[in-house]
């Protein structure tokens, strides 16, 4: 993708998205840029994953399913009852390409996942989750400190670290667990041991 491509994006970004969530935006995407130099992916695709990620973020619930349901895209029932927080992913995924013209199915999957991980993630993939949980903006998530080390030093032990505090943290507070985020976590740690 050219420079002004990216400038376009980053402009529609700051004026769809709330200050807040523009900035985490931005945060996400120099953050997967750092962890693409580290680890040999392409910086250019995890800016541009990172820029879009939460495209669909600024949408209302009605407006993520609505989208959903016009466009045949498929709606779990965790997604159906918590759409703010799963939905805007595929939704996302969905405007990444259908409005912003991106077709790089590794850059689509990255965003489409970056809530709840998947079996068999790309790098870059793997580099998106976890640069939307340790951006310098957040805060109160278990163990930061000890993650943020950890991202630049080994993707999949940082990917099983973060799915394992996400599903303690949501049993703990009965949280809505999407079954992709637990079968996420099994498929980690199962070729972890190995």
């Amino acid at each position: 993708m050219k420079t002004a491509d990216l400038q376009k994006i980053r402009k529609a970004m700051e004026k769809e998205l709330s200050p807040k969530r523009y900035e985490h935006t931005l945060s996400v995407a120099y953050t997967a840029a750092s962890l693409a130099m580290v680890h040999g992916e392409n910086t250019g695709s995890a800016i541009l994953a990172g820029m879009l990620h939460d495209c669909a973020k600024c949408l209302s619930e009605n407006k993520l399913i609505s989208i959903c349901e016009k466009n045949n895209l498929h709606i779990s029932e965790v997604e159906r009852e918590n759409p703010m927080a799963l939905l805007h992913a595929g939704v996302g995924s969905f405007l990444a390409h259908d409005k912003y013209g991106i077709n790089d199915k590794d850059i689509l999957n990255a965003i489409k996942y970056h809530t709840t991980g998947r079996p068999e993630m790309s790098r870059l993939e793997k580099i998106l989750y976890i640069a939307d949980y340790i951006e310098p903006g957040r805060k109160h998530a278990a163990n930061l400190d000890q993650i943020r080390r950890m991202a630049f030093q080994d993707l999949d032990m940082t990917l099983i670290k973060i799915l394992d505090d996400t599903l303690a943290y949501l049993l703990s507070t009965d949280g809505k667990i999407d079954p992709m985020t637990r079968e996420s976590y099994n498929y980690y740690k199962n070729i972890s041991t190995k």
